[in-house]
């Protein structure tokens, strides 16, 4: 049986030795620009979440903005930004994290969450894991319940997956 998720994957643009060599990089903006796709894609994560108690939604800069924030909406709840170094204006919860090719800072605002809220929290894309372990750490230091772990494309061959024990994760499109 045929599903509204099936051919989603045809819809990804492989980008060789982006963003830099050696790495072959998922575009999704191919996907985003078709309407039909795009929507399928929201609604095939959102069909992955329905049932679990959610308050808030956690997307990380910069993809997962973009999946979180509709995904938020549509479940009738907040939505937290996780942003790199520098970008958000107010007081900061922050974690240095491991890349597929390099580290970075992520950071929170400490308000965005309160104790006890469950959480689930959105990105376009789990390779390492090393991204949304970071933004695990800053759900942690708010104290915020993760209920789940939503991801529109998992990279199997990186095991993300390994790094992230013990949490519920769904994802829509394999490679």
């Amino acid at each position: 049986m045929r599903t509204a998720t099936d051919g989603l994957a045809s819809k990804i643009r492989d980008v060789p030795d982006f963003p830099k060599p050696g790495i072959l990089f998922k575009d999704i903006t191919t996907l985003l620009k078709e309407g039909p796709a795009f929507r399928a894609a929201i609604d095939g994560l959102l069909s992955q979440v329905r049932g679990k108690h959610v308050d808030v939604v956690v997307g990380m800069e910069s993809r997962g903005l973009i999946f979180g924030a509709p995904m938020a909406y549509a479940l009738g709840v907040g939505f937290v930004p996780v942003r790199k170094l520098g970008k958000l204006p107010s007081e900061v919860v922050s974690v240095e994290y491991d890349l597929e090719y390099g580290s970075a800072t992520l950071e929170m605002h400490k308000d965005a969450i309160t104790p006890g809220q469950k959480v689930l929290i959105v990105d376009d894309l789990l390779a390492t894991g090393g991204t949304v372990a970071g933004t695990i750490e800053l759900v942690k230091q708010l104290q915020g319940e993760i209920v789940a772990l939503a991801f529109l494309i998992e990279l199997k061959f990186l095991k993300g997956r390994d790094r992230l024990q013990g949490y519920d994760i769904t994802t829509l499109i394999e490679f």
